[in-house]
C-alpha cells in the first residue's frame, strides 16, 4: 500500500466529519498515486453522501458530460482524484447548499497535494476552489475568472459549478461551452486514453 492510499484510508477513518449531516457520513473523497485529473469542487451533496459516491446526482452527470468522460473513468481513481474543499455535506442554506466547511482543506489538502505527482489536469469547480487555489490570481466574479480561463490554464480549468441551479448562467454564458468545453473534453479523452 502506497503513501496516497494509507493518506486516504486516514482521512477515511478520521473524525473529520463528525457533527456533520447525515450523523454517520463518512468522508467523501478518492484519489491515488496515479491519478491523472483532479476535480476539486465544493463539496459533495446530500445524494452523493447518502450513496457514498462522489458527484452522484444531477451536477456529476452534467460534470461528466461537459468532460465527456465514461463513469467508469470518472470513477476510477487511477484516473481521477476527487477532492472536494470540505469533504462532507455542510448542510442546507436559504439558496442552496452551505459554504464548505474550511478544515477540511486546512488540515489535508496539503498533504493530499503532495500525494498527486502524476496529476495532469485539475479542475477548480466553484468560487470555493477557485479562490483557495488561486487566491489573489482570482478575477473580483465567477465569471470573470471563468472567461479568463485561458489565463490559468493548462495548470488550471476554473469552471462554474455543473449545478441545474447554474442553467441561467449558463444560457448568459455560451462562450463556456463554446471555447472552454471542447479544449477541456480533447484534454480528458487524451489523458484517458
Amino acid at each position: 500500500m502506497d503513501s496516497a492510499q494509507l493518506l486516504l484510508e486516514e482521512i477515511i477513518n478520521s473524525d473529520i466529519c463528525k457533527g456533520c449531516s447525515p450523523p454517520d457520513a463518512k468522508p467523501l473523497l478518492n484519489f491515488s498515486s496515479k491519478s491523472k485529473i483532479l476535480i476539486i469542487g465544493q463539496a459533495p451533496g446530500i445524494k452523493a453522501i447518502e450513496s457514498g459516491i462522489p458527484w452522484n446526482d444531477a451536477s456529476g452527470r452534467r460534470l461528466r458530460e461537459w468532460m465527456e468522460i465514461s463513469d467508469k473513468d470518472f470513477y476510477d481513481k487511477e484516473k481521477v482524484a476527487i477532492v472536494p474543499m470540505d469533504f462532507c455535506f455542510p448542510g442546507k442554506g436559504k439558496s442552496g447548499d452551505l459554504p464548505p466547511r474550511p478544515i477540511c482543506a486546512k488540515q489535508w489538502m496539503g498533504k493530499i497535494m503532495k500525494e498527486l505527482q502524476n496529476i495532469e489536469l485539475t479542475l477548480l469547480i466553484g468560487q470555493y476552489a477557485q479562490k483557495y487555489f488561486l487566491a489573489e490570481r482570482r478575477q473580483e466574479t465567477l465569471t470573470s475568472t471563468v472567461k479568463n480561463w485561458k489565463s490559468y490554464y493548462p495548470h488550471y480549468f476554473v469552471m462554474p459549478h455543473p449545478s441545474p441551479r447554474n442553467n441561467i448562467w449558463l444560457k448568459k454564458n455560451d462562450w463556456f461551452e463554446i471555447e472552454l468545453l471542447p479544449v477541456l473534453k480533447s484534454e480528458v479523452k487524451r489523458i484517458c486514453k
